[in-house]
């Protein structure tokens, strides 16, 4: 906003609240993961599996809001709620998990599958769209509305995609489940 930057590039997920303030070109899929202890046995593949469960999240994040709708919506149905605790960092949760402080980290899915892949102790033991339960969300590179900038960026991600180095890149980070076909500007 104050334009010190042309872009932002760093995990957002494209909103239509946004979208009135800003352009987007996206360029992966928006999944949130669930971090366990490797071996743990803990799955979670709906909202009531994380119902008793102590769940670390970051704070002000889009997997805070499923969290804690999710938690309430359990309480609701008379199951326990989530033992939500929060870090600044994502690397803060490595040591808690490991101990057995908290059941489970829930993240970004880029972070995590990448934590999973080289320390070796950890699994995923869910995935979720980061946009909720109505539609899967995306990933996207943002600029200033109607600035013009957007369509370059818009036509470089189609280019790497096309010629195979997006498909490179998100191998080499453990994420190609992630992959969108191709770069849309301003859907959601």
């Amino acid at each position: 906003d104050s334009g010190e930057a042309d872009a932002f590039i760093s995990n957002v997920t494209v909103t239509e609240e946004r979208k009135e303030k800003y352009d987007f070109s996206t360029y992966r899929l928006d999944t949130v993961a669930f971090e366990t202890k490797k071996d743990s046995g803990i799955q979670i593949k709906e909202p009531k599996d994380v119902a008793g469960l102590k769940v670390a999240v970051s704070s002000g994040t889009n997997q805070e809001a499923l969290l804690v709708k999710w938690s309430e919506q359990n309480v609701a149905a008379g199951l326990e709620p989530t033992d939500i605790t929060y870090y600044q960092n994502t690397t803060d949760y490595y040591l808690p998990l490991a101990s057995g402080r908290i059941d489970a980290y829930f993240g970004p899915n880029p972070s995590s599958s990448f934590h999973v892949a080289q320390a070796g102790e950890t699994e995923i033991a869910g995935t979720f769209s980061g946009a909720g339960d109505a539609l899967q969300g995306e990933i996207a590179v943002l600029t200033k509305k109607d600035n013009g900038l957007i369509t370059a960026v818009n036509e470089a991600i189609n280019h790497v995609i096309e010629n195979g180095t997006y498909a490179q890149v998100l191998d080499r980070w453990y994420i190609a489940n992630q992959a969108v076909n191709t770069s849309v500007v301003n859907q959601p």
